[in-house]
């Protein structure tokens, strides 16, 4: 286990990671491979890339994750960062997310209706 300074910082670094990936996917693009490498590079900051994650199992990933030691916030940023990502063309990573949303709705022990309305919004596509 981390001690409480070591896991501040690397919450702090988790959160700088995951809005970095947020806004590399924010605004839709086609992705081509400068941007995928560039992706890649980011992802590489939680132990994986664009490959690896797509081979994940949705089970592998929350697991993945788990090990990462990110919080119930981080793991809905990274759900939605998937959701974003899903949008291009190539890449589909809704049922990760769904995954990682209905993990979040059921192990934090808190009901979160911003994270139920995802679940809901994901389902019904």
């Amino acid at each position: 286990m981390l001690n409480k300074g070591l896991r501040d910082q690397e919450s702090i670094r988790i959160d700088n990671v995951l809005k970095k990936l947020m806004s590399l996917v924010y605004v839709p693009k086609f992705w081509n491979l400068e941007d995928l490498l560039y992706l890649d590079n980011e992802l590489k900051d939680l132990a994986m890339n664009v490959e690896s994650l797509n081979e994940f199992s949705e089970e592998e990933l929350i697991v993945h994750l788990q090990r990462l030691n990110l919080d119930w916030n981080q793991l809905e940023l990274f759900a939605d960062f998937l959701v974003a990502f899903s949008k291009a063309e190539n890449y589909d990573f809704q049922d990760k997310a769904l995954a990682i949303y209905q993990y979040i709705q059921q192990e934090s022990k808190v009901f979160s209706f911003g994270i139920n309305t995802k679940i809901t919004s994901l389902k019904s596509k």
